[in-house]
């Protein structure tokens, strides 16, 4: 089950991890401050689109976002 709180977690950890501000990411993103604040504190998640962004940006994988392994590593982009 996907854990709201975690994820927040995790994404908190690379902002800080990368010495960025919520207003940065949230730039990045296209939300408000107070949209980012409350994803990291796992009050909301964010649509496929911006969880794309994310694991781009941070270069982490999408399964080290939504809880399902502690590996973060980043595979790349698919190839065509």
């Amino acid at each position: 089950m996907f854990d709201k709180r975690l994820f927040g977690a995790r994404l908190l950890e690379l902002r800080e991890q990368n010495n960025l501000s919520q207003k940065a990411v949230a730039d990045l993103l296209g939300v408000t401050r107070t949209q980012v604040s409350d994803i990291e504190n796992g009050k909301s998640g964010t649509n496929l689109d911006r969880f794309y962004q994310l694991c781009e940006f941070y270069q982490v994988s999408a399964d080290y976002l939504l809880g399902i392994t502690g590996d973060p590593a980043w595979r790349g982009k698919p190839t065509d």
